[in-house]
This record gives structure tokens, sequence and C-alpha cells, in this order.
């Protein structure tokens, strides 16, 4: 998988200090103790997870089992995301990071076991990842398959050609939608009904180029082949139409510099993340 920035250190905050063989540790303790507390969910709890060796397995399962059809069984799908995740270690790399950007900015997020069970904006974006993953190998039709049943069960539409970084979280994710060309460099956050979009009038390179650190509020729309700079924040509802300047706040329709962060990368701040304009 092609990512456009290298690994940020600075992304899970006190987290940072957990290796990414323990994050697994992690997720096989808080399952089995769910499991423990809740017997009618065992069954689920170790089909997903306790069954497994490796946290790239338990991933493999629970996205083959929720993207399963008549069409592509559960089993086909779980060899094809298990390639993908064996051929492409960068991917098990930005899963990892995607968990620690997840536990460090969700309070919704008890543990780690939580987003790898029950978020679908988790989901989604690991399934992506896989999807990018047939993309750039040339496999094509494969990864506008996925695509397609992304878009069906998780309600987020991200074309496979994308190149998103790591240690992102999409907050809910339902309609999300990210074209072909967009860019996402590492450590970003946005909430639900988000666009990064082209504006219909070009072909291609035509999306929006997303900074390292920025966070876009519910509803936003950003259009068109733009640069959103580093540590930027768009407000919710907003439609940005022209470039950002980093560590800037732009909010309306069409958006506007209103403030500058408080933060100097807000996608990691929960409260500027949660309000959408601080």
């Amino acid at each position: 998988m092609t990512t456009p920035t290298p690994s940020v250190n600075g992304s899970a905050r006190n987290q940072r200090t957990v290796l990414p063989d323990e994050i697994w540790n992690r997720v096989r303790a808080e399952v089995a103790a769910d499991a423990a507390a809740e017997p009618a969910l065992a069954g689920f709890l170790s089909a997903a997870v306790l069954d497994h060796d490796r946290l790239e397995d338990a991933l493999g399962a629970i996205l083959a089992d929720k993207l399963a059809s008549p069409s592509i069984p559960a089993a086909t799908l779980r060899d094809l995301i298990g390639r993908a995740l064996n051929d492409d270690r960068s991917i098990a790399v930005a899963v990892r990071e995607d968990l620690r950007a997840i536990i460090s900015r969700d309070p919704a997020a008890r543990g780690y076991a939580t987003p790898l069970l029950y978020f679908k904006g988790f989901h989604a974006l690991q399934a992506y990842r896989v999807a990018h993953h047939y993309w750039v190998e040339g496999r094509s039709p494969l990864a506008l398959y996925l695509q397609s049943r992304i878009s069906e069960v998780f309600a987020v539409d991200i074309h496979p050609g994308a190149r998103i970084g790591k240690g992102i979280m999409f907050d809910h994710a339902t309609s999300v939608v990210i074209g072909e060309t967009a860019v996402v460099e590492d450590d970003f956050s946005m909430l639900h009904e988000v666009t990064l979009g082209g504006t219909g009038k070009v072909g291609g390179d035509r999306h929006p180029k997303i900074g390292r650190g920025v966070m876009i509020g519910a509803g936003a729309k950003v259009l068109g082949n733009i640069r959103v700079g580093e540590g930027a924040k768009v407000g919710a509802g907003s439609v940005v139409l022209d470039d950002v300047a980093p560590y800037t706040t732009v909010a309306g329709v069409p958006a506007r510099p209103v403030s500058y962060p408080v933060h100097g990368l807000p996608a990691m701040d929960l409260e500027t993340l949660e309000d959408g304009l601080a």
C-alpha cells in the first residue's frame, strides 16, 4: 500500500509505548474478559478474536463476515483479505496506528477491542486498505467490487485509488465519500458525512490533498484539487473550494478563515473534534 507520508510518532499520546504485538495481547485480554462477563457473546467473541493467533487474522475474519454476500462468501473474502495483509506489511502497521488513534481520541473506545469489533469507521478504513492493495496490484475489478461492498455495508464510499495514511480516525463515518485522486496524510480525524470530492468540472487529478493532523467536522465538503494544509481545521457543514493555509480554521459556505486552532494538530484533540468549531 502507498502512503503519502512517513510514520508520525506523536499520534497516540500516552499510547505510544504500546508495541504492535502488545496491541494484539491487549485485544485478546479485553475480549476474554468480555466473553467471561457476557456468556451470550462468547461464541461471537471466540470466532472473531480468540480463535485466532494474530491481529491480522482476526481483522480478516471480522471484515470477511461483514462483507460477505451470496456472490462472494466469507471464506473467499477471508482468503483475499489475508493475502493482502500478508503481502503488504504496511497495512498491518496502519491498522495498529489507526487503533492507537481511536484509543487516544475517542472516549467511546474503552479498549482496543471496541473499535476492532464494533466501529464501522475503522472497519470501512481497513477494508479500503485491502481494496487499495489490489488496486495498486492492477486488480481493479476486485478493488472496485470491494469498494461497492464497503459502501453498501458501511455507508462509506472510498475509491480504492485514494491514498490514505495512518493514525486515522473516522468517527461515526456514515456517508463519508473520498474520491479517486484524494490524498490524506497521517494523523487525520473527521466525523460523518464528510466528502473529499471533485467539482464535476475536470478530470484527472481532481480531488483534495489533506495534510497531516487535519480535522474535518461533520457534514463538511472539500471539493476539487486543493490543499488543506497541515494542522488545519474545517468547521462542520462547511464547503471548502480553495486552499486552506496550514494551522488555520475555516468555516462557512464557502469556507473562509475564521481563527487559528489552539492545538497545532487539531485532529489530535478530542474537544475540537467534537465541536467542529472551536
